[in-house]
């Protein structure tokens, strides 16, 4: 007999659906907790978790009141998985600390810097929660990241080793262009191996290498208006939202850069303290997440 799937609500939007075995884990990790509206087929509305008996142990058997065809419309007022809505991602703070800790580690050692960055992004894919796209996952491998990687390392020792013996001064500025070719290329990778539940989603990031390099150059250029580039960054936000192809609904990132900057600005109070720091990581990224939101096309433009 199947797994059943379940819904859950968080930061105003529905999540789901999720296998039992997942909810399972959800529960554990304390991302669904007794206050959490929860949903599965046959329940007669949107509940929570605590007032269902059993539920916060998963026992099986189905719930006993039958009302097929889909979850009712959730109250916060999402229509449900096909109706679009914001993304949403959690997370529990002591995973996202030793997971931390072990890609900072690796980033030190240099050489297994490709395989951790992988395995920290496959992690931080699956917590994130996308409309009608269950089980997100990330399918890259770290051969193509230790390419591209290693080749950079090289790179760099070569424009070192003959900047040693000439006074060409501007050998250096090709070592910032290659980086910015790289994490172009990056990103279009990124986006290419995303998957729902094993399938992948077929996307491509069609913003091409130019205007990402105006856009990070520009970035640069406004920190010296101390607080533009909070502006210029929600900017580039839109355009990389905006450049993600092969969604039916459009990719869109709402937030403004005054909400940047002054969560930014909270953000680095935080985390002069230290300890706050996962915290302060976690909101951050959710606000991001809640604020990319996959709409019909042509809506925003009309609205």
């Amino acid at each position: 007999m199947p797994s059943r799937s379940w819904f859950y609500a968080a930061n105003g939007q529905q999540q789901g659906p999720f296998p039992e075995e997942q909810l399972r884990d959800l529960i554990a990790r304390g991302t669904v907790r007794a206050d959490t509206l929860v949903w599965s087929e046959g329940m007669a509305g949107w509940q929570k978790a605590g007032e269902i008996p059993g539920l916060m142990s998963m026992p099986p058997g189905p719930p006993s009141i039958a009302q097929p065809g889909g979850p009712p419309a959730y109250p916060g007022g999402y229509a449900g998985p096909a109706g679009g809505g914001s993304l949403a991602i959690d997370f529990g703070i002591w995973e996202f600390v030793w997971r931390s800790l072990v890609l900072l580690i690796g980033l030190a050692f240099i050489i297994p810097t490709p395989w951790v960055l992988v395995w920290y992004n496959k992690w931080i894919v699956s917590r994130i929660h996308v409309p009608g796209r269950p089980n997100l996952s990330f399918t890259g491998t770290a051969m193509t990241v230790a390419i591209w990687y290693f080749g950079f390392i090289a790179f760099v020792i070569v424009i070192a080793i003959i900047g040693a013996f000439t006074e060409i001064e501007w050998l250096n500025n090709l070592i910032y262009i290659v980086q910015i070719v790289l994490y172009w290329l990056f990103l279009k990778w990124l986006v290419a191996n995303l998957a729902s539940n094993g399938q992948s989603l077929g996307l491509s990031f069609s913003g091409s290498v130019w205007a990402y390099a105006g856009w990070s150059i520009l970035a640069v250029i406004s920190v010296i208006t101390i607080i533009g580039w909070a502006w210029v960054y929600s900017a580039m936000m839109r355009w990389i939202c905006r450049n993600i192809q092969g969604t039916r609904r459009e990719v869109v990132f709402t937030g403004t850069g005054l909400e940047f900057l002054w969560r930014s600005i909270v953000a680095v109070i935080g985390f002069m303290f230290i300890i706050p720091i996962p915290w302060v990581y976690r909101w951050i990224m959710q606000w991001m997440a809640s604020q990319t939101k996959l709409v019909e096309r042509g809506a925003m433009a009309n609205a």
